[in-house]
């Protein structure tokens, strides 16, 4: 028995797909939404014969009814350094009209809304690990902040929806994720390294590779939000695994998994790059029941096909 019809933006992007197949497994009607500056129709082709399934090439921050909706996940936004440096007003923008356009949907038809924010938001913590009640260290005029402030506003936004509208909104920060459907050139450590390993060039380090990050499998990711979008919790959540890796742990992890024989090249660490990223899960375990079946070693194991065959695609254009 459907479930309601649900609201993707940004629903062909790596994240928005994922979350697309969730919704329709769990009976949901989905509608994705993505003006594909990011996202790819590839990511959404397996659903193109689901009659439960629509989706509509379209800019979010430009007026737009989809009609009646149960659920408007937001999820519409470059992520990955590569694309927010390239398109920064354009993410800004997102951040901003687009996520008030998605809260007016969602108002208009009395739906849960959920959006997508990030530990970006706690840009170069003081705090660590980071815990949803942490106010964050972030440049306000540095070149990540077109991502960060954008993000940070997105979730003032929708707080205010929650407060003087009574939507039923949700946030969730989302910790660095990985798996199929990544851009293999999108700059972010997991695709980058894979690329690099299996063209058997070297892997780049950036700084000494001290810094950290936690690895979420992408599967584990869209359990935690899809469950925090059934919730009655309105204040943010993290969404991440705890497991805390240096950069170099993560480059030798890849090389382990590729058997690859390439190098490591050190470059200079980005302006305003995190030092060290860790979410603190206690409130998801306590609220939803939640936490990460994936390890990193078999999440780079589940993701090597999809690398294997997006390199080789690459190689040939």
């Amino acid at each position: 028995m459907s479930k309601g019809r649900a609201l993707v933006t940004g629903g062909a992007g790596f994240l928005g797909s994922h979350l697309c197949d969730a919704l329709l497994a769990d009976g949901c009607a989905v509608v994705a939404v993505d003006n594909l500056l990011t996202g790819r129709l590839s990511n959404l082709e397996h659903l193109r014969k689901d009659s439960r399934f629509e989706f509509q090439e379209r800019d979010v921050c430009q007026p737009f009814d989809c009609g009646p909706v149960e659920w408007v996940y937001h999820l519409a936004s470059p992520a990955s350094p590569v694309d927010y440096a390239e398109h920064g007003i354009e993410t800004l923008r997102v951040g901003s009209v687009g996520t008030f356009q998605a809260l007016e949907l969602a108002r208009r038809y009395g739906a849960k809304y959920l959006l997508a924010s990030t530990s970006e938001c706690y840009g170069d913590p003081m705090e660590h690990p980071q815990k949803e009640t942490y106010w964050g260290h972030v440049n306000p005029i540095g070149p990540r902040s077109v991502y960060d402030e954008a993000k940070r506003f997105a979730e003032a936004a929708t707080m205010a929806y929650s407060r003087y509208h009574q939507v039923d909104t949700h946030i969730v920060r989302i910790f660095n994720t990985y798996g199929p459907r990544m851009q293999i050139s999108d700059g972010r450590v997991v695709p980058n390294f894979m690329r690099q390993a299996m063209l058997g060039q070297d892997l780049t380090i950036y700084g000494d590779g001290s810094q950290t990050r936690s690895f979420c499998y992408v599967s584990d990711e869209i359990e935690g939000i899809v469950r925090l979008g059934k919730s009655s919790e309105h204040e943010p959540v993290n969404i991440g695994n705890p497991t805390e890796f240096t950069i170099l742990e993560c480059a030798e992890r890849v090389l382990a998994v590729t058997g690859s024989k390439s190098k490591l090249r050190y470059e200079p660490l980005p302006v305003d790059d995190p030092k060290q990223r860790r979410p603190d899960i206690s409130k998801a375990k306590r609220l939803l029941g939640w936490e990460p079946q994936v390890d990193l070693e078999s999440g780079l194991r589940r993701s090597l096909e999809y690398f294997r065959e997006a390199v080789g695609a690459g190689s040939r254009t």
